[in-house]
Parts: structure tokens; C-alpha cells; sequence
């Protein structure tokens, strides 16, 4: 039974252009859409060049907040046009009463799969985008090997994607910072956190004003401040 399917057309890795479309995208988020697009990239991110993490990253979140994305990204440019271009299809099935991944590997770069992963999560609708991102990002950090259990425990994990610095020793007190509350008492309400992360995010946004080199790491940090204070 397949849970979720994402088709891929991608240029030859010899070819002198760099090429990705997507073609059927399904997945179901939250649920085992998330987990797909997650497997796709804890399969292909080891073999990619490190050089290309950070801007990987950045493009989760500029995907998740609805960004227009300038081509080429990752070296690689994102087109609608499939003519000439080589299929690939990443599935997940559930077979014996456990989900497991089909991935299609024999063709296509690493980098390939996973921008179509991060650019079909990016397809999903608003609210369903922060979900599968998350796992995206989370997939990023995977160093498990090939045991699907435990990939997808890890990727369903509370925990598993923290962007909180490594100086912080209590990341309640940074998320409150973050977002401009002072750490005392009992913390804000959720409708309080709500507002005040909507309001930060506008101004991070370079379409009202904000850094445009530096809004992904901006968005990137006010979202894991809200993700701790509102877990």
C-alpha cells in the first residue's frame, strides 16, 4: 500500500546543465508525507557537498514562509518543463503492517533528490508546510545509517531539530529573549508567544524591511523560540 509518492524528473548527473521538475506530488502531512520527504533527505544528504548545507537550510525556511525563490538554488535549477529529463520515483509503502521507504537511487544526484524532497514539501499548503519542513530539517542531521524504525522515531521526535545555540544552558530563558518577553514567572500565555512571533516574523521579512541576507536565520530562530515555548 503506498502512503505517500513523490516523482522526480532530474538532469543526467554529466549534464552540463542542472535540472530538477517535480512531477505526482502526494503527501499527506502531517502524517507520512512528512516522513517521505524526511527519508528522502536522511537517504541523500550525506553524499551532497557540505559547502551547500547552509543555504539548504535557508531554503526550508524560505519555502515553509512562502518566499519567492530566485534559480539556480544548490547549484540547481527548478523548472516546469520535463522534456529531456530522467524520472525518478521515491515512495513510502507500508508492507506487513510497517511503513518503509522505496527510494529510487540508481539515477540522479544525491542533491537532485533532495531539493525535489524540500521543493515538494514547499508545494504543500501553509499549514502544512511547517510540519514537513521540520522533518526536512531533522532528515538534515540524520546519522543513523539505513534502519527505517529508527528513522522514522527520529524523525517524529520532539526534540530531534533544535537551532538553539550551543552557549545557551537554559533555552527557555533564550526563547523568551528571542522574542522579547522577560523570563520571570510562569512565561506568557500562548496567545501572547502567538502574537509577538507574527509580529517579529513581519518585520523579518524583506518584503516589509528586513535583512534580506540575513531574514532566513532571523525566521529560522524566532521559529524555535515559539516551538519551546509553546511545546
Amino acid at each position: 500500500m503506498i502512503l505517500a509518492e513523490l516523482e522526480v524528473f532530474h538532469s543526467r548527473p554529466i549534464a552540463p546543465t542542472r535540472r530538477v521538475a517535480l512531477g505526482r506530488v502526494d503527501l499527506p502531512v502531517p502524517g507520512p508525507g512528512g516522513l517521505l520527504v524526511g527519508g528522502i533527505v536522511a537517504r541523500f544528504v550525506a553524499d551532497i557537498d557540505p559547502d551547500l548545507f547552509d543555504d539548504l537550510t535557508r531554503l526550508t525556511f524560505q519555502l515553509e514562509h512562502g518566499y519567492r525563490i530566485p534559480q539556480p538554488r544548490l547549484r540547481h535549477r527548478l523548472q516546469q518543463d520535463r522534456v529531456g529529463l530522467t524520472r525518478s520515483v521515491h515512495r513510502l509503502v507500508r508492507e506487513a503492517d510497517r511503513p518503509h521507504l522505496e527510494l529510487e537511487e540508481a539515477k540522479g544526484a544525491p542533491v537532485q533528490h533532495v531539493l525535489a524532497a524540500v521543493y515538494a514539501a514547499g508545494t504543500l499548503a501553509a499549514d502544512r508546510r511547517p510540519a514537513a519542513m521540520t522533518m526536512i530539517r531533522r532528515g538534515m542531521r540524520w546519522q543513523g545509517g539505513a534502519d527505517s524504525r529508527r528513522l522514522f522515531q527520529y524523525l517524529g521526535g520532539a526534540d530531534a531539530a533544535s537551532f538553539v545555540p550551543d552557549t545557551v544552558e537554559d533555552p527557555v530563558v533564550w526563547a523568551l529573549e528571542v522574542l522579547g518577553f522577560e523570563p520571570d514567572g510562569d512565561g506568557p500565555p500562548r496567545p501572547d508567544v502567538q502574537r509577538r512571533f507574527r509580529a517579529l516574523l513581519r518585520d523579518a521579512h524583506p518584503d516589509i524591511g528586513g535583512e534580506t541576507d540575513t531574514a532566513a536565520d532571523r525566521i529560522a530562530t524566532l521559529t524555535e523560540a515559539r516551538r519551546i515555548l509553546l511545546t
